[in-house]
């Protein structure tokens, strides 16, 4: 057993709806992380027990100490191919990305890769994340051996495609059920791991295996699904053309049993009122992606448009590399404040944290074991610098309050802002 020393943060719930009450800022404050690796107490230095008194301690100073950050949209396969020049989406992934996608038929370059992406994630105190893998198994089993031996939440799934790409990136309705059968059964609930039903999205698949996906969806309730929806208006104007009795884009997914309470979909940015209020109903959520939908020229999501309404939609926060261009969670959030501004309705420091902490592990529900500081969870944390460089130091010099700290971590904060990274209860950041 060990303890941290430090300031301590985290969020009970969503600070904008709740209010500062649900804002949990200890300035001198105690973490008892057990031999299991999960928290076994934290609060006040005052308030800790006289049986953990005498326990290794490892002290933080002034550094916040935060739930590990989590993120919910990000492509493995994509580790290395941030600033990747492209028209748009549709030019992008057709010049580089299923150009890419093709070599993880190789296990030993999908190895390689495993370890390179999940690396960046610690490197930026990301301990959980929802990614797309590709559709082909070994590089999913790469992706989840790499997981299991570092004890990360990881939840993946094979893509499914089975048109509108390179003939290497395609699988049939068939295999994609059997495929995916299969590696729900090798990997979900495996250690720390969650399968994700992750048919890439309308473009690249067939109504033959959308229905398949709904098979596997009804065979397996409570699966998270992933897959993109409305991101951009040329991709909007495509699926329209290939499922002509639809209503909307949202629709097709509807058709094949795809909105569930589990089901996350990516950006979201073009969507109808219609389209709004059936994924309210669903309980489905949105993932929103500003730095890739930024960088590829896709829009500007409407945040609270989406959560506020008189439809609200869940809505969570991804990288999305590497449409997105950083592993850094700092970038998303400061990008998100960014456009929020251009929508006119500015998102705070604490609701951003929230939403890359706790509201990110309820979407993915993993909640109950991660997102706080409570005692029985395990202990995946982030220690933030805010004085990690001279021009950081001199800007938290003109901090008055909390939010000013954690609103100059989101827009001046990289990799070097991440003191350190726990993953259950081992500090595992990689060192450069």
């Amino acid at each position: 057993m060990k303890c941290l020393t430090g300031q301590i943060l985290d969020y009970a719930d969503d600070p904008r709806r709740a209010g500062d009450s649900a804002i949990r800022h200890i300035e001198d404050g105690v973490i008892v992380i057990g031999d299991d690796g999960r928290i076994a107490w934290s609060g006040e230095r005052s308030d800790l027990p006289a049986n953990y008194a005498t326990l290794e301690t490892i002290d933080y100073g002034r550094k916040l100490i935060l739930p590990g950050l989590i993120d919910a949209h990000l492509h493995f396969p994509q580790y290395r191919m941030l600033a990747a020049f492209g028209k748009d989406l549709l030019d992008w992934l057709n010049r580089y990305t299923f150009i890419e996608e093709q070599r993880y038929c190789d296990g030993e370059i999908a190895a390689a890769a495993a370890r390179a992406f999940l690396d960046e994630l610690l490197r930026n105190g990301i301990t959980s994340c929802l990614a797309f893998s590709t559709i082909h198994p070994v590089a999913l089993d790469c992706l989840f051996d790499e997981a299991s031996r570092r004890n990360m939440a990881v939840a993946s799934g094979k893509t499914l495609m089975d048109r509108n790409a390179p003939q290497g990136l395609l699988d049939t309705p068939q295999a994609a059920y059997d495929d995916s059968t299969a590696l729900i059964a090798k990997w979900h609930g495996k250690g720390r791991l969650k399968y994700a039903i992750s048919p890439r999205f309308a473009v690249t698949s067939t109504e033959a295996q959308l229905e398949a996906t709904g098979t596997l969806v009804k065979e397996n309730p409570g699966l998270l699904i992933q897959t993109h929806l409305s991101e951009n208006p040329a991709e909007v104007e495509f699926v329209a053309s290939q499922f002509p009795w639809s209503k909307d884009y949202t629709d097709v997914y509807d058709r094949y049993g795809l909105l569930t309470p589990s089901s996350l979909f990516a950006h979201g940015i073009h969507l109808s009122e219609r389209e709004l209020a059936r994924l309210s109903e669903a309980q489905s959520a949105v993932v929103h992606c500003p730095t890739s939908n930024n960088f590829l020229g896709s829009g500007l999501f409407r945040l609270h448009h989406t959560t506020e309404s008189d439809h609200p939609v869940n809505v969570g926060v991804g990288c999305d590399v590497a449409g997105g261009m950083s592993y850094s969670m700092f970038d998303t959030l400061r990008d998100a404040f960014t456009v929020s501004q251009l929508v006119g309705s500015r998102i705070s420091a604490h609701e951003a944290f929230f939403r890359a902490t706790l509201g990110n592990a309820r979407l993915l529900g993993t909640d109950k074991e991660v997102g706080t500081l409570e005692a029985g969870k395990y202990a995946d944390l982030v220690v933030l610098d805010p004085c990690a460089t001279p021009l950081m130091a001199e800007r938290h010099a003109l901090s008055r309050d909390l939010h000013d700290v954690l609103f100059a971590l989101m827009i001046l904060g990289d990799d070097r802002a991440v003191a350190e990274t726990w993953v259950a209860g081992d500090p595992v950041k990689p060192r450069s």
